[in-house]
């Protein structure tokens, strides 16, 4: 955790602001943003009665108006939907069957695209509904359709609300929850900034104890960053800022910067925008991967894994290789030539993730030769 909290410990002293704060570090990245998606999580978007906050959200919506009036792009990734169904149908708790959540969604998903048409209305500003599913942008087709989609309402000056299709989402094909969601438009597209909204100030050390601190910059998930997240106990979240440090996982190896604040603060993303010290700025990779490498490494679920032996571990993260049939030394599932699988060392830890030029039934005949199961330029290094 020395390298994620370095500054932090710096000023451990400092009992007025209670963390640390690099103006050059966020300047460095947020000075020039000309596309950012904001994610509005359930928490920032209801009331007590899960119901939409009218109040809430017509103050969200005026910042997002803001920012696209001073000349950015802006796409909003909004949860809320099955909390506002949950309302109208009279459940108290997020319902557990499948049919009474899309049932929850196919409600609240209307009600919420009415509030947002006439709030951003009021400034002049049209919306655009965005319903996808993970197949949507694992098809590789359908992945580039989806941005050109969202691209062309950009260029038109429409802000794109984008929410997963509950309604007819199975279950084992979901994103998972909207913090992952946003990380991959944000990578979809690609965004300069990923700004998550919820219902805390960002990363806290000591969460729930007498001296919590906000983390106001991270240059590393380690394992000690991981275990500072937790998930949630709301009545209509999913995920909890477990799911946001996965995402922060996404944009930051597809080098977008990722800022999570609380929606609950009034001018949260000027202040944000202007570089001042408001939430935490995880820091991105300085490369940024490609389209491609970026549809390979976050948009599927790998049906199986080949684990490589240390020797290939090496040739692939440091020297840039294919992945060969000696390095294999297990494969595992069922998978077809041309589908993505995971890439693991010996221990099981995943560090890449690859297209298969082969079927795992082939792999584990063992009888390939001078060949290459995953070619360099179909494999990306996470």
């Amino acid at each position: 955790m020395a390298n994620s909290l370095h500054c932090f410990e710096q000023n451990r002293l400092d009992t007025l602001a209670g963390f640390c704060y690099q103006p050059a570090v966020r300047s460095q990245w947020l000075k020039e943003v000309a596309r950012i998606v904001v994610k509005l999580g359930t928490g920032v978007l209801t009331d007590s009665r899960k119901q939409p906050d009218l109040a809430q959200m017509e103050q969200l919506v005026a910042q997002a108006a803001e920012q696209r009036k001073a000349g950015r792009e802006v796409i909003l990734v909004s949860s809320g939907a099955v909390g506002a169904g949950m309302g109208a149908l009279g459940f108290e708790r997020r319902p557990g069957e499948l049919a009474e959540l899309q049932a929850c969604a196919a409600v609240g998903q209307s009600r919420l695209m009415g509030i947002y048409e006439k709030l951003f209305a009021q400034f002049d500003l049209r919306v655009a509904q965005v319903l996808l599913t993970h197949e949507d942008l694992q098809h590789h087709e359908r992945h580039l359709n989806a941005r050109n989609t969202l691209v062309t309402l950009l260029a038109h000056g429409v802000v794109p609300i984008i929410n997963e299709n509950d309604a007819i989402s199975f279950t084992e094909l979901k994103f998972g929850d909207n913090d992952k969601l946003s990380a991959l438009v944000a990578s979809l597209l690609p965004a300069d900034l990923l700004v998550i909204l919820t219902t805390v100030d960002g990363v806290i050390e000591n969460f729930g104890k007498p001296n919590p601190r906000t983390l106001l910059t991270i240059e590393n998930i380690d394992a000690d960053i991981e275990r500072l997240a937790g998930g949630t106990d709301s009545a209509t979240a999913v995920g909890g800022m477990a799911s946001k440090i996965q995402a922060a996982k996404i944009t930051v190896r597809s080098g977008i910067p990722l800022v999570v604040a609380s929606g609950k603060k009034k001018n949260v993303l000027a202040h944000v925008l202007s570089g001042e010290a408001e939430g935490t700025l995880f820091v991105p990779k300085p490369n940024r991967l490609q389209g491609r490498k970026r549809w390979i490494a976050f948009f599927h679920h790998p049906k199986g894994a080949l684990f490589a032996d240390v020797g290939a571990k090496k040739a692939l993260r440091e020297n840039g290789k294919s992945l060969l049939p000696p390095g294999v030394t297990r494969c595992e599932g069922e998978f077809e030539a041309g589908e993505v699988v995971r890439i693991c060392d010996l221990d099981g830890t995943e560090f890449a993730r690859g297209i298969s030029a082969f079927p795992a039934a082939e792999i584990r005949e063992g009888k390939l030769k001078r060949v290459e199961i995953i070619h360099r330029d179909n494999l990306v290094v996470l």
